[in-house]
C-alpha cells in the first residue's frame, strides 16, 4: 500500500472513531443537511459540529456545498471503500487463523 493510501486510511479511521462524527454520518445517510441541521441533536456548539464536519471532509467522507450563507453537507460513501477493503482483508485473515486454532484445539482434545 502506498504511503498516500495509508494516510487516507488513517484519516478515515480517525474520523469514524468519534461517536459524534459517526452520528453525523448516520444522519447524512438520510440525505444532505445544513451544518445547523446537523448540530440540532447535539449538546455542543455549532462551531464544534462544524469542526467535526471539517474532519469528515478531510477524510473524504463528507462533501460540503455552499449556497449563499448555508453550508450543505452530504455523505461521500466511496471514501469508505478502501477502509471496507482493508477490514475485509483482515477479517478473512483472522477468520482463517481462528479456524486453524479451532482445528488444532479439537485435534489436541481428541488425542488426550
Amino acid at each position: 500500500m502506498v504511503e498516500h493510501s495509508k494516510r487516507r486510511l488513517d484519516h478515515v479511521f480517525a474520523a469514524v472513531a468519534d461517536p459524534t462524527r459517526r452520528a453525523i454520518l448516520t444522519r447524512l445517510r438520510k440525505g444532505p443537511a445544513t451544518v445547523g441541521e446537523l448540530a440540532r441533536p447535539f449538546p455542543v456548539s455549532l462551531n464544534a459540529i462544524s469542526k467535526h464536519v471539517k474532519v469528515l471532509e478531510g477524510a473524504g467522507l463528507v462533501r460540503r456545498r455552499v449556497v449563499g450563507r448555508r453550508h450543505y453537507c452530504a455523505v461521500e460513501p466511496k471514501a469508505l471503500d478502501e477502509a471496507a477493503a482493508w477490514l475485509t482483508h483482515y477479517r478473512a485473515f483472522w477468520t482463517a487463523r481462528l479456524d486453524a486454532l479451532e482445528r488444532h484445539l479439537l485435534k489436541r482434545r481428541r488425542s488426550h
